[in-house]
């Protein structure tokens, strides 16, 4: 099979004593002369269920962490696992914004050349991976694991269910967060606030922008990128709109809710008062973007994973020390953030090779000694998807402050309602999943920057959206 440009291939980590010795672990950088430590970090039972696996070997598949360091050290834990239980690992990363990863990776499964092993985020993938019937039941690992570390996130519960049945096992929480230039704020005499309507967020980055200071207040992008795509839905959400019913199963979208939302969403791009808070090029801006700038120093608000907030912190970057962290904007339609963040599932593979090791690697994983070193690199980007991991390394419990505001995002009791009868998160849709994918959202939102009445499109949008819904199995 020829190289796939999706893949970023990653060879071996870890071949395990006997295997490749030396050589192995020399080619992935570890330093065969140190001793052993990763037997005493792998529990004692994992290491005795590998017993019979010694010498076998497994493919995994990574979600790209917007961390290089972060995957570092991903790979160090598998190198551990595989050192102390004599297997070998191949791990490659995945970029999830290909637009085209689902379609991918079900090829991979239906030409029997998948990896038995990934992580994916759970509420974008999960549900389309299903519905292709391309995973394998992992209840009774999930079951396990909530006997020994408590209940996984809440969010999970939702997005990683179908009739009854765990088809994917909570890795890590993904935090999910506004972020606000507090001191470009204090300047301005404007105190931060935990919870800010949409309307109060565009005038305060309104008020803190100053172009000939290179300061630009509103740093988001409708562009096509996942960050685009999280800000619109979320938008809409609070304004009382959604992309499908409750179920999951109806598109639902062209509503007086989902106008008004797109209306004032639109009105940021368009309405030259707003022109001073807009970064030159945000039109064209990629998902990397926004991270760019708000490092650079440029940007007043974005939202994001928590990838730019742990890359801040990492590196040191003075933009860390002057960061306000809050949940998401209310909006007409709700009294609190309906942000639930989101967490990153191990999936097993139909037709895998070696799926009792694969679920043997999905259970060291989640511990806390693996995830540790990952966290570090990536801080609330990489958190414990379960209770009792919380508390089994001090880092978790107090190494940032934002960190306590996330643990009880990933614990909240769900789900969120708002004002007109939806709730979120809505019951797991591959229609829903596969909408966002194909960027719906964002290219409505560029064709109302382009001069499109608000209203028409979202009534283009909805059609899509039909149309990608009896694609997927959920004839409208």
């Amino acid at each position: 099979m020829e190289q796939n440009p999706v893949w970023s291939r990653r060879g071996f980590l870890g071949m395990g004593v006997g295997v490749l010795g030396a050589a192995g672990l020399a080619a992935c950088g570890a330093d065969s002369s140190s001793p052993p430590k990763a037997v005493a970090e792998v529990p004692q039972d994992l290491i005795d269920a590998a017993a019979a696996m010694k010498g076998s070997a497994m493919g995994m598949l990574s979600q790209k962490l917007y961390s290089t360091a972060a995957n570092e050290q991903l790979d160090a834990s598998i190198r551990k696992f595989a050192d102390a239980t004599g297997t070998k690992i191949e791990n490659s990363l995945v970029q999830a914004d290909a637009g085209d990863v689902v379609a991918k990776i079900h090829a991979e499964v239906e030409g029997g050349v998948a990896r038995d092993l990934a992580f994916m985020t759970d509420s974008r993938f999960v549900a389309q991976f299903h519905a292709l019937g391309d995973l394998e039941d992992v209840t009774d690992i999930v079951t396990a694991l909530t006997a020994k570390y408590g209940e996984p996130c809440a969010e999970a519960k939702n997005f990683c269910v179908f009739d009854g049945k765990w088809f994917a096992i909570p890795y890590h929480f993904i935090g999910i967060g506004s972020f606000l230039r507090k001191d470009w704020m204090q300047e301005k005499g404007i105190a931060p606030k935990d919870v800010y309507t949409w309307e109060e967020l565009r005038d305060v980055c309104l008020s803190i922008s100053d172009p000939g200071k290179r300061r630009f207040g509103w740093g988001m992008t409708v562009n096509r990128s996942g960050d685009g795509n999280g800000m619109i839905e979320a938008l809409i959400n609070s304004y009382g709109g959604a992309i499908a019913s409750n179920d999951g199963k109806k598109v639902t979208f062209d509503t007086p809710e989902t106008v008004q939302a797109v209306t004032f969403l639109g009105d940021i791009y368009t309405n030259p008062k707003y022109k001073p808070m807009l970064p030159p090029g945000v039109d064209s801006w990629t998902d990397t973007s926004n991270n760019e700038n708000w490092l650079a120093g440029v940007l007043g608000y974005t939202r994001n994973s928590f990838s730019v907030y742990a890359d801040s912190k990492t590196k040191k970057n003075p933009v860390y020390g002057n960061t306000h962290v809050f949940s998401d904007c209310i909006g007409p339609a709700t009294d609190k953030s309906l942000l639930l963040g989101q967490s990153q599932g191990f999936v097993v593979f139909k037709g895998a090779k070696n799926p009792a090791l694969a679920k043997l690697v999905a259970q060291y994983l989640v511990t806390a000694p693996a995830l540790v070193g990952v966290a570090k690199e990536a801080p609330g980007l990489a958190m414990p998807a379960w209770e009792k991991v919380w508390d089994a390394d001090p880092f978790f419990a107090s190494g940032d402050p934002a960190f306590p505001m996330l643990r009880n995002m990933s614990q909240q009791p769900l789900p969120l309602p708002t004002k007109n009868g939806l709730s979120f998160p809505q019951k797991a849709s591959a229609g829903q999943q596969a909408v966002v994918a194909a960027y719906v959202l964002t290219d409505m939102m560029q064709q109302v920057v382009q001069g499109t009445a608000p209203a028409q499109a979202v009534t283009a949008a909805h059609a899509k959206m039909v149309q990608i819904f009896s694609q997927q199995g959920l004839p409208q």
